[in-house]
């Protein structure tokens, strides 16, 4: 019979290189999966959804939530960082965004570094 960890590994990987493949390279993964090359915005978009897929195989693989929202928070927040400061699209939320995603990460780290997160 097949563990429920092993399934985890397995969603894991899986997870982690599609979000992979699409923060490096959106328009094949969008070309592979939709049959359209993705351009634009949709790059973008594709990007913060890899970046979430890293965070979720994060979650399977180390089966710690907290690593997860560590990761998605702080590279979630560096790409949207690097998306306004490199003259992309930028709405009226972008920054308040990249404010609350810096806030989260450094209230994570703290409880990760403090080790909190094994007393709850």
């Amino acid at each position: 019979m097949i563990s429920m960890k092993k399934v985890f590994v397995f969603a894991a990987v899986a997870e982690i290189a599609t979000g992979l493949g699409l923060l490096l390279v959106p328009s094949l993964v969008g070309h592979l999966l939709f049959g359209v090359e993705l351009s634009g915005i949709t790059i973008t978009m594709a990007r913060v959804t890899g970046i979430a897929l890293v965070a979720l195989g994060v979650a399977c693989w180390t089966g710690a939530p907290l690593q997860s929202m560590l990761t998605y928070n702080a590279a979630l927040a560096l790409y949207l960082a690097y998306v306004g400061l490199a003259g992309g699209t930028v709405g009226v939320l972008l920054w308040p965004v990249v404010a609350l995603h810096l806030i989260m990460t450094v209230l994570l780290a703290r409880i990760w570094a403090t080790g909190e997160a094994t007393q709850a």
